[in-house]
């Protein structure tokens, strides 16, 4: 059978298990062709960490590893002749995962086959930049990944396999990075047969049930203590690992990592207040219901226990925010 030949293009940690799962698919799977990874196109490296040293993205550090060729261009849609270097390579398919660079429609017609995308998201629901935080901020309690062909708009494109898995009330954004990373990877390796040989028909994504999963920014993630608890605690728990749920202690900005909910227990006291604080956690009043506050990171340390943070400083009657 002949190989199917695939450029893969990703970024981040999101994108590893997928392009792992195509080094790695077995040979002997029914009905799926020998693949082979052509080239790969992540993002050029980017200054990082307090040296700011140029550091290579996770996809390139795999691809490096496996000894696949890495294409970096600073842009697709700007630069015909790294579109003409793409086509050159004369793909079936290009498979594209957390990439961050636009895609113009010369490089989505290139591979024979298009180009398909890992999204994490049950699609029509929470097309775009932030799928993941954007499901838990608004409680849902279902998520997914899906298999989709890719057009010239924003996650547009009929969807040719979904899995789901549920949120749990304990889940946080890492989490759930890490799990649909792993089952975007399976989805992946399941729905390439029926693509590769044409059996499997994508289906069109219903416009009436489209939501946008805006981009983060740093600033939605300061806490309004006028907001109720279940509210700010989805905020914690959509916001960890980055941009981090923050609010003020006097002059000083606290990052907060974990929290519990008591959304129905009721108090008098001003929002942002400290009602209780000791072994259990910090307890703050919010509009409606507590927020027991379990892990923090102080300005210049690490992250660590509430518990700990307090035996350091007495919190009675102070009021965050």
């Amino acid at each position: 059978m002949k190989p199917l030949r695939i450029i893969f293009a990703g970024t981040p940690d999101f994108a590893v298990p997928s392009l792992a799962a195509l080094l790695d698919a077995p040979a002997d799977r029914a009905q799926m062709p020998p693949l082979e990874v052509v080239a790969v196109y992540t993002q050029p490296d980017r200054p990082a960490g307090r040296g700011r040293q140029l550091q290579a993205s996770p996809v390139k550090a795999l691809a490096l590893t496996r000894g696949l060729p890495v294409v970096q261009p600073e842009s697709l849609k700007k630069d015909p002749d790294a579109v003409a270097r793409l086509a050159a390579f004369e793909a079936d398919l290009m498979v594209v995962v957390a990439y961050g660079l636009l895609l113009p429609v010369s490089v989505l017609d290139a591979p024979r086959l298009g180009c398909v995308n890992v999204h994490a998201s049950l699609l029509p629901r929470w097309r775009g930049a932030a799928p993941i935080q954007r499901a838990l901020l608004a409680g849902d309690t279902e998520t997914g990944v899906c298999i989709m062909q890719m057009e010239a708009g924003l996650d547009t494109g009929p969807v040719y396999h979904r899995v789901a898995t549920p949120i749990g009330p304990r889940d946080t954004g890492a989490d759930l990075h890490d799990r649909l990373a792993a089952l975007g990877a399976g989805a992946l390796i399941d729905a390439l047969p029926g693509i590769a040989d044409g059996s499997l028909m994508p289906e069109p994504q219903a416009e009436d049930r489209v939501t946008y999963a805006h981009k983060l920014t740093k600033d939605e993630a300061i806490i309004d203590w006028h907001q109720p608890a279940e509210h700010i605690g989805r905020m914690i728990r959509a916001y960890n690992p980055w941009p981090v749920a923050q609010t003020r202690l006097d002059a000083e900005t606290l990052r907060i990592w974990s929290a519990e909910i008591d959304a129905e227990r009721a108090t008098q006291a001003a929002p942002g207040t400290v009602i209780g604080a000791g072994k259990s956690g910090i307890e703050v009043a919010a509009g409606r219901g507590i927020v027991r506050i379990v892990r923090l990171q102080p300005p210049g340390k690490r992250a660590m226990a509430a518990v700990d943070f307090l035996n350091a400083r007495s919190l009675d009657g102070a009021r965050l925010g």
